[in-house]
């Protein structure tokens, strides 16, 4: 299980091509990352790897560790930055061509601000950002609320260790910032692993990742998770967070996929909100490599929180020309029955640059009302 895990985690680069219609012998050999768990063995990847943190803020050969601790030069001088509040801090800016193959993070593991700091990222020589995500919800957490688990996309340790291993290939530049707009200085460790490499085919697509949050949703309007986007693409998943405003089963909605000049019905529709997530009667704490739940519990206010997830890896949901993708709210109380819960989402998938903006994220205010409350608070 270990080496699926692996093989689709480098894969998701040689899918994108693939469904991009980019399958020369020339685009695959392009690819060579899949060979780093295939054949582990195989030196000539045309690839060099580099990692940046703030022990190396440029990734440049031979400038790891040149700050100086009370140990002396290079004993663990620079493993962290205190983040004041409204701050942004320059994470990487990487010139040339390559692919981010995993990113690290951690800040104070005792509060539950997750959600008051921003990531953002930038593909190439685009203006706008192609990420503007939550810390914590870019990293599979909702709510604020810390859980440890695993899947194909995330790793999350009991003390806000957060990793995400879907590659991201960029031909010209990647930069990405990390910005405190909570009301207190925190501590900021990260990793950001990458490899450089030859170019990538014009229509490879780069990652892109929103949030959304309605609070509550409204009645019949179904809540989006992947807004329009007028672009060929892959949709890779989504982290959703659902805090439960009735006492009735909420998560009769279905998931639904418009695409390619779809209107009034989909082209892919699901049977439930459980469902989508492959589970079944209700939501159970199942956290599994594509699919489930890490969280569906009771905060010290008796509100119901839930964490769950679906990435769209061995069973890809691909479009050529646009995609919208929605999910329902609807509550079961002997019958069916339209209803509103406060639902958030991360949004993950693939698109060529050059691409439109984001949706607005939602403010702080609206990002961290009613999140995750500890009895310790």
């Amino acid at each position: 299980m270990d080496y699926g895990h692996g093989f689709w985690k480098v894969s998701v680069v040689v899918l994108t091509a693939l469904v991009m219609g980019a399958t020369s012998t020339a685009t695959m050999a392009a690819y060579p990352q899949v060979m780093l768990i295939e054949k582990p063995y195989n030196l000539d990847t045309g690839m060099t790897s580099r990692s940046i943190s703030f022990e190396n803020p440029t990734g440049e050969p031979g400038h790891g560790g040149e700050a100086a601790s009370d140990l002396g030069a290079g004993r663990k001088g620079a493993p962290r930055r205190i983040i004041k509040p409204g701050e942004t801090v320059k994470l990487c800016d990487i010139k040339g061509s390559g692919a981010i193959r995993h990113i690290w993070m951690t800040t104070a593991h005792d509060q539950s601000d997750l959600r008051d700091f921003v990531i953002r990222g930038w593909w190439d020589e685009q203006k706008h950002p192609s990420i503007e995500c939550p810390v914590g919800d870019f990293f599979g957490i909702s709510h604020a609320k810390v859980v440890a688990y695993q899947s194909a996309v995330h790793s999350v340790g009991k003390r806000a260790g957060m990793n995400f291993w879907l590659p991201m290939p960029f031909n010209k530049r990647a930069t990405f910032t990390f910005t405190n707009e909570g009301k207190k200085s925190v501590p900021l460790y990260y990793q950001i692993d990458y490899t450089l490499q030859e170019p990538f085919p014009e229509r490879t697509g780069m990652m892109h990742v929103c949030f959304l949050r309605q609070n509550p949703t409204k009645q019949k309007q179904d809540f989006e998770l992947l807004p329009l986007r007028k672009n060929s693409g892959r949709y890779i998943g989504s982290v959703m967070g659902i805090r439960t405003t009735g006492k009735d089963w909420w998560g009769e909605g279905e998931m639904k996929v418009y695409m390619d000049g779809d209107k009034l019905l989909p082209t892919i529709c699901g049977t439930g909100s459980e469902d989508y997530v492959g589970l079944s009667w209700g939501v159970q704490e199942t956290p599994f490599m594509y699919n489930g739940c890490c969280l569906n519990q009771k905060d010290s206010t008796g509100s119901t929180f839930v964490t769950m997830y679906r990435w769209h890896l061995p069973d890809p949901i691909i479009w050529l020309k646009e995609a919208r993708i929605t999910i329902q709210q609807i509550a079961y109380d002997k019958g069916l029955r339209e209803t509103s819960d406060d639902w958030s989402a991360a949004s993950f998938w693939y698109e060529p640059i050059p691409s439109e903006p984001l949706p607005t994220m939602p403010d702080q205010k609206a990002r961290t009302d009613n999140n995750w409350t500890s009895k310790k608070k």
